[in-house]
């Protein structure tokens, strides 16, 4: 196949057919085939202003496929990964927070579906959805039993 020769262009193009990338991804990724007269910045400058590489859609499209695993605290941590900037990141975190209760009760009702019988058993249900990102106050309202608000999720 001819494509040892992929421009800086057209392996970015690639990469974001595949999913949506940040800038700081597509430098990462690109890096390692910038070749001598190469200006990744400035084919990363051409994609931006074309509206190849948009913040708000990696943010919303980490968002989409994270938060039904994991808490508000683990997603912001990706997006920060991501080198997203802190407006758009505090956007996802307000977007999240307002959903964290629902989606760690979706979350227990899966792995565990009922309250915990023992104290070990409460502290094995506690540990898994705080590894997930989940809040304190959130996780021990969930262990407790305590479904989501309907009106608040």
């Amino acid at each position: 196949m001819g494509f040892a020769k992929l421009s800086l262009t057209g392996r970015a193009l690639r990469l974001l057919a595949q999913r949506e990338h940040s800038r700081l991804e597509l430098e990462r990724k690109l890096a390692a085939h910038v070749d001598e007269g190469d200006d990744l910045a400035a084919v990363l400058d051409a994609l931006e202003a074309k509206n190849f590489i948009n913040p708000e859609r990696v943010a919303q499209s980490v968002v989409y496929t994270r938060s039904k695993k994991l808490g508000t605290a683990r997603v912001v941590q990706e997006l920060r990964n991501k080198g997203l900037d802190d407006d758009t990141v505090r956007a996802a975190t307000a977007q999240l927070r307002a959903t964290e209760h629902a989606r760690a009760w979706a979350v227990w009702q899966q792995k565990f579906g009922q309250p915990p019988a023992t104290p070990q058993e409460r502290m094995k249900q506690m540990r898994f959805l705080s590894s997930r990102g989940f809040g304190g106050e959130v996780v021990s309202k969930v262990v407790k039993g305590q479904p989501p608000d309907p009106d608040h999720s």
